[in-house]
């Protein structure tokens, strides 16, 4: 019955799920939480330098002539979102204090500063009749712009109400992120062909990443009691707010698509583009951003959100086919 059950869980959620597990049950500490660190960045480090590799420049710059789609994208991805990852944030450490730790509420933030996810916004915009081309480029454009705005943009807008980001941490951000995908852009022409022929093997190894970079970063989670932070009435207002969250990006990027006159192809497209959020670029750049002890907790909002979005995008999508034209 659970294999069963198993068999229809996303394999990412599966493996994310047991690397959440794994922390808690084993959790890295001590003089081993250093040599961790070392190989977390050194996945995530490669992790980028597949996606450096897999993206096509010239898809890439096709999809950018499509401003009227992309433009209200990019606003409400970066914009839109990530205010209203602000306001939960404030929700939750002003008005309902008490009721999360003061570092998931900032989670709350960071969710909303990351960028959509590339393989699942672009297959559930297959599955419910939209336009796959601008979802790919969509996914594409605003992974590559996430690399360079999310960071300063969670740092511009937490301001002194949590962790900032200092320009070690954006050092660090440009030698463990943009280095790699850049090293991967020049050397596409040579060697983007192994990623197409290898694609079990490639979508495997991203996999192993993120799920190494959740793994040291809950570790530290784990070890700062994260568990005894949480009671029952914690988790209720985390799930609360994030099913508050995916409401208004999903319905919000609806409903921008049609006020922007968008055919029902693209508007499909930025449904599943602008409501989705990137655990793929998530947990690597907390992994980069924070201390061990903090990325965890940051992170907790983002794995929710992660599974839920999942969760609710599947009949959506199953719902808007039986619409399409």
């Amino acid at each position: 019955m659970v294999k069963r059950v198993l068999r229809y869980v996303d394999p990412l959620v599966r493996l994310l799920l047991g690397t959440i597990l794994l922390a808690t049950i084993l959790p890295v500490k001590g003089e081993a939480r250093v040599v961790a660190q070392f190989i977390s960045n050194g996945a995530v480090f490669l992790l980028f330098l597949l996606n450096g590799l897999r993206l096509p420049r010239d898809e890439v710059i096709r999809g950018i002539g499509n401003l009227r789609f992309l433009a209200p994208l990019v606003f409400w991805c970066f914009g839109a979102m990530a205010l209203a990852g602000w306001g939960m944030a404030h929700l939750f450490t002003d008005a309902l204090a008490g009721l999360l730790p003061p570092m998931v509420a900032l989670g709350f933030l960071y969710l909303g500063s990351l960028p959509s996810t590339v393989q699942s916004a672009t297959a559930y915009s297959s599955i419910a009749g939209g336009n796959v081309a601008s979802s790919v480029v969509a996914a594409a454009l605003l992974n590559i712009m996430g690399v360079f705005v999310t960071a300063p943009l969670f740092s511009a807008l937490a301001g002194s109400t949590g962790v900032g980001i200092d320009t070690d941490g954006l050092v660090k951000v440009g030698l463990v992120l943009l280095l790699p995908f850049a090293i991967g852009q020049i050397a596409q022409h040579r060697f983007g062909h192994l990623v197409k022929e290898h694609r079990h093997l490639a979508t495997w190894m991203d996999r192993t990443s993120i799920a190494i970079a959740v793994y040291v970063a809950f570790s530290g989670a784990v070890e700062q009691g994260i568990w005894d932070k949480l009671g029952p009435a914690s988790w209720a207002a985390l799930v609360g707010g994030i099913c508050v969250m995916i409401a208004f990006a999903f319905g919000g990027a609806w409903l921008l698509g049609g006020i922007v006159g968008l055919g029902r192809g693209d508007r499909v497209a930025m449904l599943f583009s602008g409501g989705q959020k990137s655990i793929a670029m998530g947990a690597p750049l907390a992994a980069v951003l924070f201390p061990p002890e903090v990325a965890g907790i940051v992170l907790l909002p983002v794995l929710v959100y992660h599974l839920l979005q999942l969760v609710f995008s599947a009949p959506l999508a199953s719902r808007l086919s039986r619409h399409a034209v």
